[in-house]
């Protein structure tokens, strides 16, 4: 990894974060906007490299609020300071909002019906498929036995036995940064 930031590699300008945070608000549902925006981010623009957006979406999700607002807001500041970070949350939230406010007065009007309910599932379905395509591509970047434990040990203890999540996360959280730091080789000073 290169010591410049991303900031430096290239200049990106406030227009470009709104339009591309705007067309993945718009394109992406429920979990798969982190797919999206690594798509936008990483392969098609490389505004960040691999390893910087996964602890850009490492940090989004153990932050309060809304996990694709936070990533927005991260990689925005990244790439143009806290300006940026506001246009890229700007352009991922304000269009779906629109687009929500119109969708939710059809919805009371049409709401009832059996295509409505089947074209949700459909779009349910979409965001749990791009949501797995961003888990197996991080997952395909792991090597190291630790993280895939504590992975696998959130699914289960999370997804399959129902504990809550926050107790989980606040327990593991410290576990894992702790075994980390003693596996990992002493970085030279």
């Amino acid at each position: 990894m290169s010591s410049e930031s991303p900031a430096e590699k290239s200049f990106v300008p406030l227009l470009s974060l709104i339009i591309v945070f705007s067309r993945v608000g718009i394109t992406s549902f429920g979990g798969s906007t982190a797919a999206w925006l690594y798509r936008e981010i990483v392969q098609r623009r490389g505004w960040l490299d691999e390893e910087h957006f996964i602890t850009a979406l490492t940090l989004a999700q153990v932050l309060p609020g809304a996990n694709p607002v936070n990533l927005s807001i991260y990689v925005g500041s990244q790439l143009r300071g806290g300006i940026g970070g506001a246009a890229a949350a700007f352009g991922l939230v304000m269009p779906p909002f629109c687009i929500i406010l119109l969708l939710g007065y059809f919805y009371s009007q049409f709401g009832s019906s059996s295509v409505a309910h089947a074209v949700l599932g459909g779009l349910a379905a979409v965001g749990i498929g791009m949501t797995l395509f961003i888990g197996v591509k991080i997952a395909r970047q792991v090597r190291r036995p630790i993280p895939i434990l504590i992975a696998v040990t959130i699914f289960v203890v999370v997804g399959v036995l129902r504990w809550p999540m926050i107790p989980v996360v606040l327990v593991l959280t410290p576990f894992s940064v702790a075994i980390e730091r003693w596996l990992l080789p002493k970085k030279s000073q």
